[in-house]
């Protein structure tokens, strides 16, 4: 356990790109963390507004704000997706090595490793809880919004989050 903390404390997560890669590579395809974290950030406003909708007692606007929350997050898993794949296409790695050093290492790492986990989870648990509330299971969209609010919320912000210590920290 120690040799792991020592690597993710001291070593790049992934390999730097070579820099006649970087430099071939299109410049849209480095605008495309911009664009993910517009979008997380958009999925935030959405969701905080849907919940203080459906706490108005506002079911239709709730019903509207969710779904446009949920095509939100969509456009978002394409936007992700084709970075890293065209990424690993022009330099030949799919990822962007994070720079920093010392303390904010691991709790980057952290931040990312939860952000990952609960993005997986919450990938199963908003078509449930949509589904659910489009086909007026009250209670058990009720029951499963309680518990996919709170992730889907922390997942918007930590993408944020990710997206400034990776691209614009140091």
């Amino acid at each position: 356990m120690h040799v792991l903390a020592n690597y993710i404390l001291s070593a790049p997560l992934f390999a730097q790109q070579a820099p006649d890669a970087v430099a071939a590579t299109p410049e849209w395809v480095y605008q495309l963390p911009s664009v993910n974290a517009v979008l997380n950030g958009l999925a935030t406003i959405l969701l905080v507004w849907g919940f203080l909708a459906i706490q108005s007692g506002k079911r239709e606007t709730h019903k509207r704000i969710m779904l446009t929350t949920f095509g939100v997050s969509a456009l978002f898993l394409v936007c992700y997706l084709v970075y890293h794949a065209a990424l690993h296409h022009y330099t030949g790695s799919g990822s962007q090595a994070f720079q920093g050093t010392g303390i904010i290492r691991p709790i980057y790492f952290f931040i990312l490793i939860t952000h990952v986990v609960l993005a997986m989870v919450i990938a199963v648990l908003v078509p449930i809880t949509i589904y659910r509330g489009l086909t007026q299971q009250w209670d058990r969209h009720r029951r499963i919004a309680k518990i996919t609010f709170p992730l889907w919320l922390y997942v918007s912000v930590t993408g944020v989050v990710i997206y400034f210590m990776l691209y614009h920290l140091g």
